[in-house]
């Protein structure tokens, strides 16, 4: 190492290993992070510092407890604080979230949150549909929280404390401004006015704020794809201008399958049999597969970033942290050199915090033995309980079956979300209380939904498998499946997940060894009807066509044991420091190659240096996540050396600055090697025959746009 070299003078934060982590967090324990910070469902995220703490509260639709608010101190390493409140009895006075007399509220409930501090107070506010705007408040995220409706029409808001005066900020295309009384006890008569014509470029999902002066609007525009929107004034009335602040950002996501009839007002979307319309994105379609909607916030040193909704395949809608560079005083997302895009891996944001391996966590502990006194905090009922008839008994839950025409219908389901990008979860189900006519056990909630379950019969116990759309399979008794191992009373559900893939499967096992699959993969598309991500989930109820769907059958199953396992949490494979590795791009399969002339080009599959070394780089590690490749012909570190253009990316004897790369994790043994030179990435337009260029901007959805590798390792 030459001595010169004073950028290798890295205050290197957080210098873990990901090795031990066992559930998704963001934290690569190297000083990076890599998106998104939860790989499960968060939508429409906001987000505010209050001294050196940070707060997140999010939409958790008609599930109880509902409104959640997750507390931070590095914007990486999240942990649940509290729900805003635990049954919906507690805040609205009529049924409709019960699921009584077929009444359901898939899709509605809480959404498009808005969390704010204030002179000693913590607000939440959030619509609830047919009962207006709701808002929270305490002195603590942590709660309890008073709950006050304020009523009226305003949603997907925005609310600003300024001088005195308390706006909300509302509307979709046409933004209004409408205030608050200083006391919240209802609206300020004849406030409400439009600040932003139609036809200004703004959308919906509003972040409002005053910043050096000035007023700022963030908003999300989903139409004809994903986009963040801005707006600033010198006055919170306007007149406002308008820009786009992040772009096509879709961090290498396709655009998923969408359900598209699923939005009928007499609910045959409910039923067994019903046949889902998908579409499909094109190969390389956007949609809202980008980041698109969210607020932003300030570290004490003064830099900013956005935590901001990205649409993410099986797992619904999450939550990424984007770098904020201004430009000419617009807050745009992305680094300098490359606005409007975020980075997939990014150093942890400066907040004076040194992280330890015990501190890297997500929100959530997902597995439950259920020997607590409570569930735990991770787990959401599909609508309001009925909390007579659940328990914990004994280390167990026991879910009494109660009437329903099918698993959409039935009370007391008790959810949580899956979590990607893989994971396995896995139930111990007692059946032997089980009534004539009664079905318990684990499903995939989504539309459409599938379970793997043990039904009464005729006075015997069969295993079935259930898919909303295709019916069911009975797999016969489990005496006949197996009499002698079935003598403990038990029986091992399991769901295979790959929601990046989209799919589940599911399996038995009576021994809890080995496991039989069974049904077809299901497949996971997103729908705008439930408006959530894919959910495990434990149900029990006795089947019935019509009638009282509230009538006890007098049985009930009891479940052990539920445990999730994330095979992919551990990421420290991901980044191959000190090896020696092959880079092969997506887009063609050519790998990237170190010619003896010192410029780096493509060497096809066929070529005598596609497996020579030419093609072989040794990684060196030089902290948070930043690399120098060195080509192990001798010829040289890979190094920008001019503004990144075609040619440009050249093997230089001596490194340097310009031969520092950021790791982007893709996942899944694929890259990208951002040049902190440009912030873009290294990358070759597929079919034109250029050499190497680090002025790639980011991924295409499909990853075939010529700046993502297929890394290998071979020493």
């Amino acid at each position: 190492m030459k001595s010169n070299l004073l950028f290798l003078s890295l205050l290197i934060i957080g210098t873990t290993t990901n090795a031990q982590v066992k559930s998704w967090t963001a934290d690569n324990g190297n000083g990076t992070y890599t998106n998104p910070l939860f790989y499960d469902e968060f939508s429409d995220p906001d987000c505010i510092r209050v001294g050196e703490d940070y707060y997140l509260a999010g939409t958790t639709m008609h599930c109880a407890p509902g409104l959640v608010v997750l507390h931070s101190k590095d914007l990486v390493n999240w942990e649940l604080a509290s729900y805003c409140f635990n049954r919906w009895s507690d805040i609205l006075p009529d049924d409709k979230f019960k699921l009584i007399n077929d009444n359901q509220v898939y899709g509605q409930g809480v959404w498009a949150p808005v969390i704010r501090y204030h002179e000693g107070k913590f607000y939440v506010f959030t619509n609830v549909n047919g009962n207006g705007l709701q808002l929270f408040i305490s002195d603590t995220a942590y709660g309890p929280w008073e709950h006050r409706a304020l009523g009226g029409h305003i949603y997907d808001l925005s609310v600003l404390f300024d001088e005195g005066h308390v706006y909300a900020i509302h509307g979709y295309d046409e933004v209004k401004v409408t205030e608050f009384k200083p006391d919240f006890s209802g609206y300020v008569e004849g406030s409400e006015r439009v600040i932003i014509p139609k036809g200004s470029g703004m959308g919906e999902g509003h972040h409002a704020y005053k910043i050096d002066g000035k007023y700022y609007i963030l908003s999300s525009e989903y139409a004809p794809m994903g986009r963040m929107q801005c707006a600033r004034s010198e006055s919170i009335y306007g007149p406002y201008e308008t820009t786009a602040i992040s772009v096509m950002e879709s961090l290498g996501t396709q655009k998923f399958p969408l359900v598209t009839n699923a939005n009928d007002s007499k609910n045959k979307w409910m039923e067994d049999g019903y046949k889902f319309t998908v579409v499909s994105g094109g190969d390389n379609e956007l949609g809202n597969a980008t980041i698109h909607q969210g607020g932003m916030l300030m570290t004490p040193n003064g830099d900013w970033y956005g935590l901001t909704m990205l649409d993410f395949v099986g797992v619904g809608r999450t939550t990424c942290l984007c770098p904020i560079t201004w430009q000419d005083g617009w807050p745009v997302y992305g680094l300098k050199g490359n606005p409007g895009r975020t980075p997939r891996t990014w150093v942890k944001p400066n907040v004076g915090v040194n992280e330890t391996i015990t501190e890297m966590h997500g929100p959530y502990k997902r597995s439950d033995n259920f020997n607590g006194k409570t569930l735990n905090k991770v787990w959401q009922w599909n609508h309001e309980p009925i909390d007579k008839m659940w328990s914990l008994k004994k280390g167990k839950l026991v879910l009494r079956a109660m009437g329903a025409q099918n698993f959409l219908y039935a009370h007391n389901t008790l959810t949580q979300r899956c979590i990607g990008p893989v994971s396995t979860a896995t139930v111990t189900l007692t059946p032997n209380k089980l009534k004539e006519g009664d079905v318990a056990g684990l499903a995939i909630l989504n539309l459409p939904y599938a379970w793997i379950g043990i039904c009464r019969l005729n006075k015997q116990l069969h295993l079935q498998w259930m898919h909303q759309e295709t019916g069911m399979i009975d797999l016969g008794t489990l005496n006949d499946i197996n009499p002698v191992a079935f003598k403990e009373g038990k029986v091992y559900l399991r769901i295979e997940g790959d929601y990046d893939e989209m799919w589940a499967k599911f399996s038995y096992s009576t021994d809890g060894i080995n496991y039989k699959e069974v049904g077809n993969k299901l497949p996971l598309p997103y729908q705008l009807k439930i408006f959530q991500g894919s959910r495990y989930s434990l149900f029990c109820y006795h089947a019935i066509s019509q009638g009282n769907n509230t009538q006890p059958s007098g049985g009930y199953a009891e479940f052990d044991d539920f445990v999730v396992e994330e095979p992919m949490a551990n990421r420290s494979a991901n980044f191959p420091m000190g090896k020696v590795i092959t880079l092969t791009n997506l887009s063609n399969g050519t790998r990237f190659w170190g010619m003896n002339r010192g410029i780096c080009h493509s060497a096809a599959p066929n070529s005598m240096q596609f497996n020579s070394n030419d093609c072989k780089f040794r990684v060196h590690d030089r902290g948070q996540g930043r690399v120098v490749l060195e080509c192990l012909n001798g010829m040289g570190y890979v190094t920008v050396t001019g503004f990144g253009l075609s040619a440009d990316v050249r093997l230089v004897k001596e490194e340097s600055e310009a031969s520092l790369f950021q790791w982007q994790d893709m996942l899944r043994g694929q890259c990208m090697l951002m040049s902190l030179k440009t912030h873009r990435y290294v990358g070759c337009t597929p079919d034109q025959g250029e050499p190497y260029s680090a002025d790639f901007p980011g991924s295409s959805p499909n990853r075939k746009n010529g700046c993502v590798f297929q890394f290998e390792v071979v020493e």
